[in-house]
């Protein structure tokens, strides 16, 4: 078990410096289980976009058959893994995440159907459409973050997925520019419309100032979602709660820098500082010793007109 915790300690110090930041505030066990699905997560997620540790390996993206199949494998190693038989390390840390924490195969498997999206080049034409993705590739990691944390109240569970959603719609206005460079749009067809910006021309330096405009409300969509998000951290216990408050903090900022470069906004990738990262700790520390008078505040903010997933809606 050990050495599945180090493998999956060096994917999330490799891979996510942020994360893995945060995930240092945890306690020891909750520290494991976040390390052995970040771990799969981003198995996943590489061979999905033939990356390595978030890194491409090559300029050229899958065919879309080739991505298929990749995801249709990736669905059935996952199967096999949450019934017991796992194929590889990625896979066992998985295992022992839902063994744990009594997680349901089904939000697994959701991640899963995230990464088919993008497998079928799907296009999104609407502002639903956009949050339905990033709830299936973020979402549902808070939502499994959160049970790995003890929660089971689905109120929580749906401020959890807030906070996914949140980062994603953060992920989706930094990497827009790179991300339509490898084929891909995640802006909605209706927005992008209303911008006079056509899907294969919206990227071009001569449309940027129009670009911004569009990844602006993107940015301003994301903040009633990290709002949100505060109340699920109020229900968490105080160590949970500093590491999940300054992952927020350390992300959100992420969109303020996009927000403050404007137009140049894509002239390098936007990402926090050593400095900025210990505002975050420093913030999400303020997060978890107030958490308490946030759950109990009059001014809560409301989850009315957020997105929600059909699963947790249903609950």
């Amino acid at each position: 078990m050990q050495d599945l915790v180090e493998f999956s300690r060096a994917r999330i110090e490799k891979g996510s410096k942020s994360f893995a930041l945060a995930a240092r505030l945890f306690p020891a066990d909750t520290r494991e289980s976040a390390y052995m699905l970040y771990a799969w997560c981003r198995h996943c997620d590489d061979l999905v976009d033939d990356q390595v540790l978030g890194h491409a390996r090559s300029h050229d993206t899958p065919s879309r058959d080739a991505a298929r199949d990749i995801v249709e494998r990736l669905e059935q190693q996952t199967r096999a893994a949450l019934a017991g038989q796992p194929s590889e390390p990625a896979f066992e840390a998985l295992r022992e995440v839902a063994r744990r924490h009594e997680i349901p195969e089904a939000y697994p498997l959701e991640l899963i159907a995230g990464f088919r999206m993008d497998a079928d080049g799907r296009a999104y034409e609407t502002i639903e459409d956009v949050l339905e993705y990033c709830y299936h590739v973020a979402g549902v990691v808070g939502v499994m973050m959160a049970m790995v944390m003890g929660v089971r109240d689905p109120a929580v569970l749906r401020r959890a997925s807030d906070l996914g959603i949140a980062f994603q719609l953060t992920n989706i206005a930094r990497d827009v520019v790179p991300d339509h460079a490898a084929g891909r749009v995640y802006l909605p067809r209706q927005w992008l419309d209303e911008a006079g910006l056509a899907r294969d021309e919206m990227a071009a330096p001569a449309n940027r100032g129009r670009l911004f405009a569009v990844v602006a409300r993107l940015l301003d969509l994301a903040e009633p979602y990290y709002a949100s998000s505060r109340v699920g951290i109020a229900h968490l216990p105080f160590r949970a709660a500093w590491a999940v408050g300054a992952a927020s903090a350390v992300y959100r900022h992420i969109g303020t820098l996009v927000r403050q470069r404007g137009a140049e906004a894509w002239d390098r990738r936007a990402s926090t500082s050593p400095t900025r990262k210990l505002a975050g700790v420093a913030a999400g520390l303020s997060a978890a010793i107030n958490r308490r008078t946030l759950a109990d505040g009059i001014d809560t903010p409301s989850r009315e007109g957020l997105w929600t997933p059909s699963r947790l809606r249903a609950e």
